[in-house]
């Protein structure tokens, strides 16, 4: 069991996906910059993050849900959890309601991404709901802004196991507390971090110890 002192960001887990040294920069190092996607993405969570209930059609829609699971060592703020009601009990008025059914959604900017890092964020979140509620949550959705639809994502055993490595590798990498060396792929030119990560060098290749030598000079 983790602490409260020791709990990770949900978040993070995408990054680490992506790309490990683009995680330990803003985990490790404090570092954040922003580009057109990083601020489109902030405007969409924006507009669904507003702390509001609502009841639907029978669903009833939680945003901006907090969560955490102490046995994994993680925390994070849910964009949206539909809770779905199997037996009819009424719904709270406050507070998570007991015997219905979490239904996390996850919304992005762009279009689903090639590896599993936004699945993974989304099974993280469910892991927590599993431990806050004592239910097992068999999916859930990732909207993607640039499609305007839903992707259902089951929660699988492989997604699950996937999950649980990645935040382990999450906690390996804040514990050593050293950062990756840079790489320059095909990743690189959509990463609001790459000047930093990446400096452009006088000789036209980007290395950090080149740029960090010329700023010292």
């Amino acid at each position: 069991m983790y602490t409260e002192d020791d709990l990770l960001p949900i978040s993070g887990l995408e990054h680490l996906l992506y790309c490990e040294r683009q995680c330990a920069l803003i985990h490790l190092e404090g570092v954040w910059l922003d580009n057109h996607l990083t601020v489109e993405g902030t405007h969409l969570h924006n507009r669904v993050n507003n702390e509001e209930r609502e009841l639907r059609d029978g669903v009833l829609i939680v945003r901006s849900l907090h969560m955490r699971s102490l046995r994994l060592g993680i925390t994070g703020i849910a964009d949206v959890v539909e809770f779905h009601n199997p037996g009819g009990e009424p719904s709270p008025k406050q507070g998570i309601p007991r015997g219905w059914l979490p239904f996390p959604v996850e919304y992005k900017r762009g279009r689903p991404k090639k590896n599993r890092c936004e699945e993974v964020q989304l099974c993280a979140q469910a892991l927590c709901l599993e431990e806050m509620l004592e239910v097992r949550i068999p999916q859930g959705a990732l909207f993607h802004g640039k499609q305007r639809r839903r992707m259902v994502v089951p929660f699988d055993d492989e997604l699950r196991k996937l999950t649980k490595e990645t935040i382990l590798r999450f906690h390996r990498l804040m514990d050593e507390g050293v950062s990756p060396p840079a790489v320059n792929d095909n990743r690189c030119p959509a990463c609001s971090l790459k000047d930093y990560c990446l400096p452009q060098a006088t000789d036209g290749k980007n290395t950090v110890g080149q740029y960090l030598s010329r700023m010292l000079r």
